[in-house]
């Protein structure tokens, strides 16, 4: 999705050509931004939530929650992403920031459950919503039909959805706006959705229930930090960085507040609780059968480009690794064309195995769990290279330092800790993944020497 060329030349016998730095636009970046964080997550989360709360206020207050918390976090990857502009995510700030092993597991966690499972997760969206509207097919090999073609073209030309990115989350935030408008003119009320705290609300709010449901709408606001890895293509990133970040995760914080109020409104929480498809519950409720079954196709579509999008960017991880460790040095390869054919199958691989083995709770609950403790020890990283390196050039400094990264580090802090308690499968899961990293990185480490690759290609930059 990126431009190669950074600046349009001139050549001998040429007029003298106007040098045009090619990069994205604010629009275009503020769109990468929404388009990943738009996917899976808000259209499933709901139902688990109703199991533990069945309060509309609190249930909305998740949402705004979860939305400042994915705003102070963002502001806080501008920085170090600014600071150290090299591609992998956090794969090349834990390196810089810790040690190589640190990154080497935030690598391996990013490559693996950062973008295999949501992709799953978006695979099996896509295949529930279409059952639901088809009873004869099966959610699961629907989910994996659409990874497998998805995996396919992605492996053999990068190009056939990177024009339509800013198109696919332009009707995407017009999918969201209609529905809300339409619960609020057409359903009949399932309930009353209540905008301030009612009696009981508070030990809702300050309960393990309220903790354990943030890691569904953390995962939902995944994706905050995708302007972090395109710093670099930014047109006037110092500028325009701090505003794509801010307006893309207020957008977004906005319009999911809007979709669980439409949700919460269009059906009875009877009727949403523990079931994946509560759009199309919600839509059968107020457009009737046939229309909610139009939109279930419509939301089984729209997982279509969240898949192709974590397709054409989950790979990249693996690849930049590959670059640097030998040992797995055949994922660092790419195809004449600059795709990187291997590290995309290895993907795809791994993505199929979610899809075909796992439940998608739990597959929800292990990804934000580790998600989440990848991000933390991101933005930590913020205070790190302040005391550390104090003289290092910082292009954008986080806005409302240190309260804004603390509020992240808090927040995630408290849904972590509710998480292992409740859920101490995924915890020990989660565990043996960065141990399983660890012994990986163990075997790898001999490739590079420390920092050697990776300071010569931030300086070469």
């Amino acid at each position: 999705m990126t431009n190669a060329r950074n600046y349009r030349g001139r050549t001998a016998g040429d007029k003298p050509a106007r040098r045009v730095r090619a990069g994205y636009s604010p629009y275009a970046a503020t769109s990468v931004v929404v388009a990943s964080m738009v996917g899976t997550g808000v259209f499933t989360s709901l139902g688990f939530q109703l199991v533990e709360i069945q309060s509309t206020f609190p249930l909305l207050l998740l949402w705004v929650a979860g939305g400042a918390t994915a705003f102070c976090g963002a502001l806080a990857y501008a920085e170090i992403g600014a600071a150290l502009p090299r591609s992998g995510g956090e794969y090349s700030m834990l390196s810089r920031v810790y040690h190589p092993a640190a990154g080497f597991v935030s690598g391996f966690i990013s490559a693996t459950v950062g973008f295999a499972a949501p992709t799953a997760l978006a695979a099996i969206t896509f295949g529930t919503y279409l059952a639901s509207v088809f009873p004869g097919l099966s959610p699961t090999w629907l989910g994996a039909g659409l990874v497998v073609i998805a995996t396919a073209i992605h492996a053999t030309n990068h190009r056939n959805s990177s024009f339509l990115q800013s198109g696919f989350t332009t009707v995407k935030v017009i999918f969201i706006a209609g529905f809300c408008v339409a619960a609020a003119l057409f359903a009949d009320p399932g309930q009353p959705v209540s905008l301030l705290p009612q009696p009981g609300d508070a030990s809702a709010v300050f309960g393990s229930a309220f903790a354990v449901s943030l890691i569904y709408v953390s995962y939902a606001y995944t994706g905050w930090n995708t302007a972090t890895y395109i710093t670099q293509e930014v047109e006037h990133p110092r500028r325009t960085v701090p505003r794509v970040l801010a307006t893309g995760t207020a957008l977004v914080a906005v319009l999911y507040v809007g979709l669980n109020w439409a949700f919460l409104r269009a059906a009875p929480m009877s009727a949403l609780e523990g079931r994946i498809e509560v759009g199309h519950v919600a839509a059968t409720h107020v457009f009737g059968p046939t229309g909610g079954a139009v939109m279930g196709v419509a939301l089984a579509l729209l997982m279509v480009s969240t898949v192709s999008a974590l397709v054409v960017a989950g790979p990249r991880v693996l690849q930049v690794m590959g670059e640097d460790y030998p040992l797995i040095g055949r994922l660092g390869r790419k195809k004449a064309n600059g795709i990187p054919a291997v590290a995309i199958f290895a993907q795809g691989v791994l993505t199929l195995a979610f899809v075909l083995t796992a439940a998608f709770e739990t597959i929800l609950v292990f990804t934000g769990l580790t998600l989440g403790l990848n991000s933390l020890c991101a933005v930590v990283g913020v205070f790190v290279l302040r005391v550390r390196e104090p003289d290092l050039p910082r292009p954008y400094r986080t806005w409302g330092y240190p309260v804004t990264p603390l509020v992240f580090i808090l927040m995630t802090t408290w849904t972590l800790v509710y998480i292992g308690l409740d859920r101490p499968a995924e915890a020990v899961t989660a565990t043996g993944l960065i141990l399983a990293g660890l012994l990986l990185y163990g075997l790898a480490r001999g490739g590079p020497s420390r920092f050697g690759i990776r300071r010569s290609r931030v300086s070469a930059r």
